[in-house]
């Protein structure tokens, strides 16, 4: 059911979360980080799926865009949480911050009490449930289902490559920006960690700013031109962004604000895929056809972590490698221009049952 699994899943990625700032080393660091990603990826479908079967046709889609903005948001708190904790209270000890913003992880566990006491299943669901076997993977490869599933699927997996390869070099760039700035200015290593902790904060909220912004643009987007137009839209700018913010000469406090156009689009378009994904799938698979969507491009995205890692190694070069990376980067939004013969098109369709 939609209510358990958000449930479930909403103490998986709190408790998974939390139990981070006891990992006694890096291989328990990451079970836990594992344990955590289960309950996102899942909490994220019976999300979708639910508000997507609740409210009226009509309102669909800004009900999909608005129940995505809690995403902005919810990274602005965790940014502004973050900062205060590494940035302020533990600014000198940076071997245990971390710890403590893992720990603000449990806040979602209360949530997810309030949840299983006031969210209901939906009605549409039941009926359905009650008289059809539970959905495979497999059952999204059919005659019937396949182009939906790859329409979903493709648009999803480059949204996903190019946020986690832009939001995941954020600290990487604004720490080198800091460094080249401070070097320039004399600043002592006090005031470098400062600005860069700083500069840090004020990347991601002009990602996140932007995100917020870009979200609630797909509503009149997508209601007017449609969903493929839309795509079109979104990921050409989010082309002309990246490769202008990671190309073109400017001072480092323009280049900081160059996130806020980058969250517009490649951060923005998020918001289409809680009412786009549903709207591909019958109710008996539109949580597990969400999820496998969404999922898969998370999995095939995890290459950028491992980019990022190999980019900071770099030391002292980190930022000019990171800007390199970053300018290719932006290549892969135009990639989704080439697969608009395979997105589907939704505008007008009622959800099938």
């Amino acid at each position: 059911g939609r209510s358990r699994t958000l449930l479930l899943t909403m103490l998986l990625y709190a408790l998974g979360t939390a139990c981070c700032s006891f990992a006694p080393n890096i291989w328990i660091l990451l079970m836990f980080r594992f344990i955590a990603s289960l309950g996102i990826g899942g909490e994220w479908a019976a999300g979708a799926a639910m508000v997507a079967e609740v409210v009226p046709e009509k309102r669909r889609v800004e009900a999909g865009a608005l129940l995505y903005t809690s995403a902005p948001f919810g990274l602005a708190l965790a940014t502004f949480l973050n900062y205060q904790i590494a940035g302020v209270a533990f600014k000198d000890r940076p071997d245990v911050s971390w710890r403590y913003v893992f720990l603000c992880g449990l806040i979602p566990a209360g949530v997810a009490f309030v949840v299983r006491i006031f969210v209901k299943e939906p009605e549409r669901w039941k009926k359905v449930a009650a008289n059809s076997l539970p959905p495979t993977i497999r059952d999204l490869f059919t005659p019937e289902h396949r182009a939906n599933t790859i329409s979903g699927f493709l648009m999803a997996v480059v949204a996903m490559l190019t946020w986690w390869s832009c939001n995941a070099f954020i600290p990487t760039i604004s720490t080198g920006l800091a460094q080249a700035h401070s070097k320039l200015n004399h600043f002592s290593l006090a005031q470098t960690l400062e600005l860069s902790e700083h500069w840090k904060a004020v990347a991601t909220n002009y990602f996140n700013t932007g995100g917020l912004v870009g979200t609630l643009m797909t509503i009149p987007i997508a209601k007017m031109m449609g969903r493929k137009p839309m795509f079109a839209i979104y990921y050409t700018l989010a082309a002309a962004s990246i490769l202008v913010a990671f190309r073109v000469p400017m001072r480092p406090e323009s280049q900081l604000l160059m996130y806020f156009p980058i969250g517009v689009t490649i951060f923005g378009i998020f918001g289409s895929f809680t009412f786009y994904l549903p709207e591909l799938f019958p109710t008996r698979l539109r949580g597990s056809g969400s999820g496998f969507c969404y999922n898969v491009g998370r999995f095939i995205a995890a290459i950028g972590p491992f980019l990022v890692g190999k980019v900071a190694s770099m030391g002292t070069d980190a930022h000019l490698a990171a800007m390199k990376a970053l300018f290719f980067v932006g290549f892969i939004p135009l990639s989704a221009l080439l697969m608009m013969p395979w997105v589907v098109e939704t505008k007008g369709r009622v959800l099938v049952d």
